[in-house]
């Protein structure tokens, strides 16, 4: 059974960062993507980055490219994000997310939407900016 585990968010101010955490377990290869979405009040989910966990390509979404920056940790299925120079616009829940078999193209089709391919989702973790 694969489980996804988000954290880190909390409140930071304006231009401030943040590093989100993800592990995924029991995910059964490298044959996956993972992927960071939001949410805002009143907003449909979007994508954020993606990581093709094979060869370690990576993809942005533009309201966030320069800013965030999508990496492996240390341990095993750890998804990290970066966040910097934080904006009042980036206030969600953030959710992060795996997909079997979805690579490259996983990835570049599921960004521009609310991820439909993903098969398995963490409960999020709000992300607040205050000004």
């Amino acid at each position: 059974e694969v489980e996804v585990v988000e954290s880190g968010g909390e409140v930071v101010p304006v231009g401030g960062s943040l590093r989100l955490t993800c592990i995924a377990s029991g995910l059964p290869n490298d044959e996956y993507a993972m992927a960071w979405f939001r949410q805002a009040p009143g907003k449909e989910r979007e994508g954020v980055s993606c990581l093709a966990w094979k060869d370690g390509q990576t993809y942005y979404t533009d309201p966030v490219k320069g800013r965030f920056t999508v990496s492996r940790g240390n341990g095993k299925n750890t998804l990290i994000l970066q966040m910097n120079s934080l904006k009042p616009e980036d206030t969600a829940m953030y959710y992060c997310a795996a997909g079997y078999r979805l690579g490259r193209i996983g990835c570049t089709s599921n960004l521009d939407s609310p991820g439909p391919d993903f098969g398995y989702w963490g409960r999020g973790t709000q992300v607040t900016v205050s000004t």
